[in-house]
């Protein structure tokens, strides 16, 4: 007679040499969030490295895990990684958190683990919450395909580069953004992109959470209005119609389909605007830049 697997934990790997590292995600906002698994990884382990002693010990105090802490951040990891190597080769137990989140997806933690793996050391994953998922599950945007970015470059040359390497990704586009960097964003966006589908979400989890839906424009025109605070996931979908850059104008629905130089016309009779402006959104409908739109205009003229 077969017999169901028990729902009862098992032991936890452990390597050859006695010591693992668990990498531990913690909550983004909601302490609820914390799953049994990662609370007793946390209480059994013999150091937490974390990315800011205060803020883990806040989480602990919560759970009541009185626990010996290291400090691990992007300022230390290159010295402080071998020293918990040694530990771990000792035999140690060592959980790593950062802040908020799963350590090394855009926080400290990459080094580390790919120390232990060179020296044969066990590492154990123990997920749990993560923004840009939790962002993308609720979006409702297309997501059986994405691509996660991590934060742009501070930069503006830099950030704009790093859009016009995305003008041809048919996936939804995840980032992180700071608050003060985000109108700047969207406007790069919108100029190199065009006016594709997009979502903020603001504060996942937390008290004061909040996701605005619609199109780059919408969302530039809101943050224009009020600034947005707090912890923001940037969402980009795909052009309207689901068309990759390259393909939009044979694919895009409606107005896209038109010649470019004749919708010019069409927009410049309709809203009474000057060429220059015309050219601008009809780059924003096809999803290119308005600079590539002048160029299509200059080889329908020489042919």
């Amino acid at each position: 007679m077969a017999t169901r697997n028990s729902s009862k934990p098992k032991p936890e790997a452990v390597a050859a040499t006695g010591g693992c590292l668990y990498v531990v995600a913690t909550p983004i906002g909601n302490l609820e969030d914390i799953s049994l698994r990662a609370l007793r990884i946390l209480k059994e382990a013999d150091v937490i490295a974390c990315e800011d002693t205060r803020q883990t010990q806040k989480l602990l105090s919560h759970f009541d895990i009185p626990k010996r802490l290291v400090s691990y951040h992007e300022h230390n990891e290159i010295t402080r990684a071998p020293e918990i190597v040694i530990e771990l080769e000792q035999g140690a137990k060592v959980a790593l958190v950062s802040d908020a989140g799963t350590p090394a997806i855009s926080d400290p933690g990459y080094r580390l683990v790919s120390l232990c793996l060179r020296h044969g050391i066990e590492v154990v994953p123990v997920p749990g919450a993560s923004a840009f998922v939790a962002a993308l599950a609720a979006s409702g945007m297309p997501v059986n395909e994405f691509v996660f970015l991590g934060f742009f470059p501070a930069r503006p040359t830099a950030r704009r580069k790093a859009l016009r390497d995305l003008a041809t990704e048919p996936r939804t586009i995840a980032l992180y953004e700071a608050p003060h960097r985000l109108l700047d964003t969207l406007e790069d966006a919108l100029e190199i992109l065009g006016n594709r589908p997009a979502v903020i979400a603001r504060e996942i989890t937390k008290a004061f959470e909040e996701f605005q839906r619609g199109h780059i424009e919408d969302l530039l025109a809101a943050a224009q209005k009020r600034a947005p605070r707090g912890e923001i996931t940037l969402l980009i979908g795909p052009p309207d119609g689901h068309a990759t850059h390259a393909d939009s104008d044979a694919n895009a629905p409606g107005e896209a389909k038109l010649p470019l130089a004749r919708r010019v016309d069409e927009i410049m009779n309709a809203r009474g605007v000057d060429r220059k402006a015309a050219l601008k959104q009809a780059a924003r409908e096809r999803g290119i830049t308005r600079r590539e739109a002048y160029k299509q205009l200059l080889i329908t003229r020489d042919e």
